[in-house]
């Protein structure tokens, strides 16, 4: 079982942070690449490189033999499938094992077991473990399923059984829109996993989402690393994890751990896997899933308890003993971990994709920040749009969390958009601060989305002198051999310019002139006095007695700049270039990169405000294309199975005319 060579079948920020955990205990190293991540981070932390395919994930990550074909090419003994992709296919493990490589996880068996929702259930229930009320039998059909909902009660969850991560998965209010509901889980659970199978639980209403981290080795050895408390979640997704859970009582932790431990046992489990509970207000526990691989938030156990994860992996992946024993486990002060994400939260959390123009992640006492992105490198539209993880650990919760929230606003990605502001309004939510989140809280604090706040005249100011500042330097460098003396040097007073710009969906006439020491803008009724110079990486702001470190770049007429938390955008708008309104209302386009999934509705057909249109799936998830206006759809440029690229027209809608 012993291996030199560890070949991880992953991207992004987890094959970067396995790769170097694997580089310190002595291993070399192999990343694995399609064209579209040539330029990532792993490929040039990885001893070893090999290409796999040119991006989309059914002809790279998740193609089993171009993994085996590169792990036989770089003379890997081993490997480590990260999380996603592979890493829970027990086809893929059995395959690793039969050309005699060691799988970096738990066997086949395991992961079938805990894999399939329905089947772990059963398990569960036989060993004793509490389970939410529901229906995990053989027969699919909607007749029987219907049945069996009615039986467990409203409101429900339907649930792909071979699957996770919020894909397949629906509440169910009522009994209307179940019929719905097992047709939308069943498409998008076929298409994530392979599999249509369902299962149903009854919805716990606002319960806790606690995990338990728990290892096993090949000596029989089981053990648990404490909780981590997932509840803050979108659309199923975790967006914030946090070690330890804020209500965890020493008992609590007692039962729920043994319940995790004896979870892990049925299964003869070896290597990291993780035991979910819903927790419920009474301290109630029901089992929802276990996941048989490292998980995304595990940095936050890490910090709270001192231990490598992927060291832990590796050594029980070569027969290693587990190193501790239960009694040996500590928690040290807590740790809470953001997931920063490629999508725009003020339009529905669309997926983003574009240029990487600028980096720069948080450094400071207590922070880590696990990334898998480089200044220059393009967001591709093939893979799970999470770029970034921001970690922050402090001797109580309340100085992680302040550190954390300064983490995110330091944090700076430039040239597409991010949902760093969205998480600094959630880490500030009085809700979350306090510690009493639950898996509600996103939709209760959050009713209508989240909406960016508008643009303030300052900032907008900031980015036009920055604006007018680059063409001048621009200008300059331009003039050619020119004494330094008289750059810039005229015997004529400049005249202000106007400019009209656009941000945050709003557009804003300005002027713009030559200040005392630095440029003097006008917005709307507003004048702002603006001195810019140089500072490291970015520019140091003086306007109104106050002084701004700033981040940004600029790319032709666009500026891209941040602000605190906020990620802002400015365009100038030259003169006779089409608005939105002389495009027309009705104009359908593809918000993002995508396959069209489906179509429900047809040319000539009437459609509502808001009405679905399309199902568009990018980046992992499906998204429903809707109708910005009433009207006749006139024009259908779309069908079912095209591939469309951002900005392509789906529809064209003649709008109704108002009674």
């Amino acid at each position: 079982m012993r291996f030199d060579t560890l070949l991880i079948a992953n991207r992004g920020e987890i094959a970067a942070r396995i790769i170097r955990t694997a580089r310190e205990m002595g291993l070399r190293t192999v990343a694995v690449y399609t064209s579209a991540d040539a330029g990532a981070p792993h490929v040039a932390l990885a001893d070893h490189a090999v290409w796999i395919g040119a991006g989309p994930v059914g002809d790279s990550y998740l193609n089993a033999e171009r993994i085996l074909d590169a792990a036989r090419q770089s003379g890997a003994g081993a490997i480590h499938p990260g999380y996603g992709f592979l890493s829970e296919n027990a086809g893929f493990a059995r395959a690793v094992a039969a050309a005699g490589l060691v799988f970096v996880g738990p066997d086949a068996t395991a992961i079938e077991a805990m894999g399939n929702k329905a089947e772990a259930k059963r398990l569960m229930l036989a060993a004793g473990v509490p389970c939410v009320p529901g229906y995990q039998g053989a027969d699919q059909s909607d007749a029987a399923l219907t049945r069996e909902a009615e039986q467990i009660g409203y409101p429900l969850m339907v649930k792909a059984a071979a699957g996770g991560g919020g894909r397949g998965m629906r509440l169910v209010q009522s009994s209307d829109t179940l019929t719905e509901a097992l047709a939308r889980a069943r498409a998008e659970a076929l298409g994530a996993f392979g599999s249509d199978e369902l299962i149903l639980e009854r919805a716990i209403v606002e319960p806790r989402h606690v995990e338990f981290q728990v290892f096993g080795d090949a000596h029989g050895a089981v053990i648990h690393l404490g909780e981590r408390d997932c509840s803050v979640q979108r659309r199923h997704q975790k967006v914030i994890e946090e070690a330890p859970c804020p209500v965890m009582t020493p008992d609590l932790r007692e039962a729920m751990g043994a319940a995790a431990v004896a979870a892990a046992r049925v299964v003869d489990y070896r290597g990291a896997g993780t035991v979910e509970f819903l927790l419920d207000a009474s301290g109630n526990f029901y089992f929802l899933e276990m996941n048989t691989r490292l998980q995304v938030e595990h940095p936050v156990t890490e910090m709270v308890t001192g231990l490598d994860l992927v060291a832990l992996q590796l050594q029980v992946a070569q027969g290693d003993p587990l190193p501790l024993t239960q009694d040996d486990l500590r928690i040290d002060g807590h740790a809470i971990e953001v997931r920063l994400y490629a999508e725009d939260p003020a339009a529905g959390f669309l997926p983003a994709i574009g240029p990487v123009l600028r980096w720069r992640p948080a450094d400071g006492a207590g922070l880590r920040v696990d990334a898998g992105i480089a200044q220059g490198q393009q967001i591709a539209p093939h893979y799970d749009p999470m770029l970034a993880k921001i970690i922050a650990h402090g001797p109580s919760r309340a100085v992680a969390l302040a550190r954390l929230a300064r983490a995110v606003a330091d944090t700076v990605l430039l040239g597409t958009a991010t949902n760093s502001a969205f998480l600094a309004d959630l880490l500030a939510l009085p809700e979350f601060a306090e510690g009493r989140a639950t898996t509600g809280l996103l939709a209760r604090s959050y009713p209508e989305g989240y909406g960016a706040d508008a643009p303030e005249p300052r900032d907008v100011a900031l980015m036009v002198a920055v604006l007018m500042q680059h063409d001048r330097d621009t200008a300059l460098a331009a003039a050619g051999p020119i004494p330094p003396d008289l750059l810039g040097w005229t015997s004529a007073p400049v005249l202000p310019r106007s400019l009209r710009v656009e941000t945050g969906g709003q557009v804003f006439d300005c002027t713009a002139g030559a200040g005392p020491g630095g440029w003097r803008i006008g917005v709307a009724d507003a004048q702002f006095e603006i001195e810019l110079d140089q500072r490291g990486d970015g520019l140091r702001a003086r306007l109104g007695g106050e002084t701004l470190d700033l981040l940004a770049h600029v790319a032709g007429d666009t500026v891209h700049m941040a602000s605190g938390a906020q990620r802002l955008t400015l365009r100038r708008q030259r003169p006779g270039a089409p608005d939105a309104e002389a495009l027309g209302g009705g104009r359908v386009t593809a918000p993002m990169p995508g396959l069209v999934q489906s179509v429900s509705v047809a040319e000539g057909g009437e459609v509502a405000k808001g009405q679905t249109l399309a199902v568009l799936e990018a980046m992992k998830m499906q998204h429903q294309i809707t109708a910005p206006v009433a009207g006749r759809v006139t024009r259908q440029h779309v069908a079912p199975g095209a591939q469309l690229a951002a900005g392509d027209v789906m529809f064209e809608i003649e709008e109704e005319e108002s009674a």
